[in-house]
């Protein structure tokens, strides 16, 4: 079981403490207004209401002992910034901070943020990729160049083994598991004699745009 701590319980905050709490850990949640502090009891191992930029309540809270602190303050990037300031002088090791622009994720990077969120623009790009191409399910950027997606295999691939389309030579794509629906199960490094069903979801890896031709070639 890991510690971690929420600031700021807004839809993000609150989303983020709710799954760390239910997958096991210790979860401590901040926030200023007592409702959303309501809001999030039974999902919480401890709460405090109260102001984050307050560097004696980040002592008293214990943030030091954290795995990991999660910073959202909405628009308020003073507060953000503050907050994070304190952070790094309390030796937290892990700061992860929601961010609404890049540039304020290079400022909070620059005074201690071991990471920074931008889930408005992870969302948009996901969105962007399923609209242009309606086999893509899911979208996870690894660097610049490439991704892990989940696809729905076109038509022509049904009924054919995996060495059959060989995805890999034709596209430079690799299936690295299969998601099976009948029956229920995921395949980890599926064998090439693996026969392709129209309930199946290829898990690959490979370029944006070797990925978008499987759906464009027989």
């Amino acid at each position: 079981m890991k510690k971690f701590a929420v600031f700021g319980l807004g839809n993000f905050g609150f989303s983020v403490a709710k799954a760390l709490y239910e997958e096991g850990h210790e979860v401590l949640c901040v926030d200023y207004e007592e409702g959303r502090i309501n809001k999030i009891q039974d999902f919480a191992t401890h709460t405090i209401i109260g102001d984050v930029t307050d560097r004696e309540l980040l002592e008293s809270a214990g943030v030091s002992d954290m795995d990991a602190v999660i910073v959202s303050l909405g628009d308020n990037l003073a507060a953000s910034i503050l907050t994070t300031l304190y952070l790094r002088d309390l030796n937290v090791k892990n700061i992860l901070v929601k961010i609404r622009s890049e540039d304020h994720g290079r400022i909070l990077e620059k005074i201690g943020a071991t990471e920074v969120i931008f889930p408005e623009k992870e969302t948009a790009i996901k969105i962007a990729k399923s609209l242009s191409n309606p086999n893509i399910l899911d979208y996870i950027p690894l660097s610049p160049e490439y991704s892990i997606l989940e696809v729905a295999p076109p038509n022509h691939f049904i009924g054919k083994t995996l060495k059959e389309i060989n995805l890999r030579a034709k596209y430079g794509v690799n299936v690295i598991a299969i998601r099976e629906l009948v029956p229920d199960r995921l395949t980890m490094a599926p064998g090439g004699d693996f026969i392709i069903k129209d309930s199946d979801i290829f898990i690959v890896l490979g370029r944006p745009e070797d990925i978008a031709k499987i759906q464009d070639k027989g």
